[in-house]
């Protein structure tokens, strides 16, 4: 697996973890083409039942990364390569038929938010949130948010928070219907593990076409929605709102992510 990513054997399970702590789980090249490809890898793993999905360090995932989100507005070439890489690892969780427990550890911004959500269970740290801030920052929401919000909350909920880029703290999430579950923030990986044993205990075949099942209105979805909403983040990086933003990375001399500016490469 790729440095970014790791992946470790729990009995039945298996615990993806973002390993970018000092980039808070930022999505650099490397990184984001490991988790488009883990999902398949995992499927082939005739011995694994679930997954819990994490980050490492003090967020799960910061979303884009930021020297990403700079090259995206001027390299034509790199950012049609991000785009489709984006929309492959959208399809390829919502494809994956063992069940995917979030441990929501930290912030989840942007692209670190739509792996959340495109969960199969969301377990959350009481003080931690969500956010999709591409809006914003003058990118389109490309990713995952605008396929599973509006299942997951209500269309107009799913206006509200992506066109705004709110956080949304723990428990309005759970409120919203974006996590299971809020706990303690030294609970979060115990309680994802028991959720994601309580899955693997369960007769594989029915876990798996359940969820297949269920993930058909997602995949409808996707069919209806992401090809054009990544067309349009690809075009939204060439807006005068995007060079405005690069200039001030430029300036500021910041390459790097964090809690507050995440989802910046392609979410």
């Amino acid at each position: 697996m790729a440095p970014g990513l790791l992946v470790e054997v729990d009995g039945p399970l298996r615990i993806v973890t973002m390993n970018r702590p000092d980039e808070l789980n930022s999505f650099d090249d490397t990184l984001h083409v490991a988790m488009r490809r883990v999902w398949d890898q995992l499927v082939d793993d005739e011995d694994a039942r679930a997954v819990v999905l994490t980050g490492a360090g003090r967020a799960f995932s910061a979303g884009g990364h930021v020297p990403n989100f700079i090259r995206n507005h001027h390299d034509l070439v790199a950012r049609r390569r991000d785009i489709r890489e984006g929309e492959r690892l959208a399809r390829a969780m919502m494809s994956c038929e063992l069940p995917v427990v979030a441990a929501v550890n930290g912030p989840a911004v942007g692209l670190g938010c739509s792996l959340a959500t495109m969960s199969d269970f969301v377990v959350m740290a009481e003080d931690t949130f969500m956010s999709d801030p591409h809006v914003t920052i003058g990118l389109v929401a490309g990713d995952g948010g605008a396929v599973t919000w509006p299942w997951l909350t209500s269309l107009l909920t799913a206006k509200e928070f992506l066109l705004l880029g709110d956080r949304i703290p723990a428990a309005e999430a759970r409120r919203l219907g974006l996590c299971n579950r809020v706990v303690p923030a030294g609970e979060v990986m115990r309680t994802a593990k028991a959720i994601a044993h309580r899955f693997a205990a369960l007769p594989a075949q029915s876990v798996r076409d359940t969820k297949r099942a269920l993930n058909m209105h997602l995949l409808d979805s996707a069919n209806s929605v992401l090809s054009f909403a990544l067309a349009a983040e690809y075009e939204s990086f060439g807006t005068d709102d995007i060079k405005a933003r690069v200039a001030e990375f430029l300036a500021k001399g910041d390459k790097k992510t964090d809690k507050h500016t995440g989802a910046q490469a392609n979410a």
